[in-house]
């Protein structure tokens, strides 16, 4: 594929009833990128990264990745999402099970290891995130911020070669934000490949290689962050962005 993309979306389109959230949305990732989407709620951003991993169907366009169309048969699912990672706002562990197993269970039942294999990458990528410590714990007994570092090590397991965020840091505690970009902001630096939904401009800004805004279902403008956050090119980038610097 041209410019090396590992991951690229053309005329995508999602309509839920009458109602269109995307539209004609034209991505690309290319491997080593951290690309962040930013923008208003509403605007399309967690949609796009849901119909990337196939959580949502879209209504039009293709999705390709390492050249390949990605399907929504049951097996090309399973099979991609093996090999693309994605964290939720809300982390989506299971409560009635430790951190260790919590990690584990991907990496036995997705990608077919055995238990060896599996207990250790989970404890390789829980001492990566800084919960090497809590193996033994259930969700229930750690913050959000540990909740999420988990969810992160859980993705990190299935030795991913895409990694998506969407909002990480929105159902946390302000002090727990700046524990879990940290570790974000290790993997960029260790060349993992990743696309950010997020609202945190300032991290955006310095962690990415190219940012993505979005307003009502289309990409309005993206560039390099100094490019989008220095020297916006449309009024409602603009707009958008004088808005974030007054809070």
């Amino acid at each position: 594929m041209e410019n090396n993309a590992i991951l690229k979306v053309e005329h995508l389109g999602k309509s839920f009833g009458t109602h269109e959230v995307l539209k004609d949305i034209h991505f690309e990732v290319r491997k080593g990128e951290v690309v962040s989407v930013i923008g208003a709620s509403g605007s399309g951003k967690s949609t796009l990264l849901r119909c990337i991993n196939m959580l949502e169907e879209p209504s039009s366009g293709s999705i390709y990745f390492e050249g390949k169309t990605i399907s929504h048969k049951p097996k090309d699912k399973s099979r991609f999402r093996a090999r693309v990672g994605m964290v939720f706002q809300s982390f989506n562990l299971f409560a009635n099970m430790t951190v260790l197993k919590n990690c584990m269970l991907g990496v036995q039942i997705v990608n077919k290891g055995s238990k060896e294999e599996a207990e250790h990458l989970a404890k390789k990528y829980l001492k990566q995130v800084g919960m090497g410590a809590y193996i033994n714990a259930r969700p229930d007994q750690l913050s959000g911020g540990q909740k999420q570092r988990v969810a992160i090590a859980r993705a990190l397991c299935m030795q991913p070669d895409l990694l998506l965020f969407d909002e990480p840091t929105s159902a946390l505690d302000p002090e727990m934000v700046g524990e879990v970009l940290e570790v974000i902001d290790s993997l960029a630096r260790g060349g993992m490949t990743m696309v950010i939904v997020t609202h945190e401009m300032m991290f955006a800004r310095d962690i990415s290689t190219r940012v993505v805004f979005m307003d009502k279902g289309v990409i309005v403008e993206e560039g390099t962050p100094d490019q989008l956050f220095n020297h916006p090119q449309t009024e409602r980038t603009r707009e958008f962005l004088s808005r974030y610097r007054q809070n």
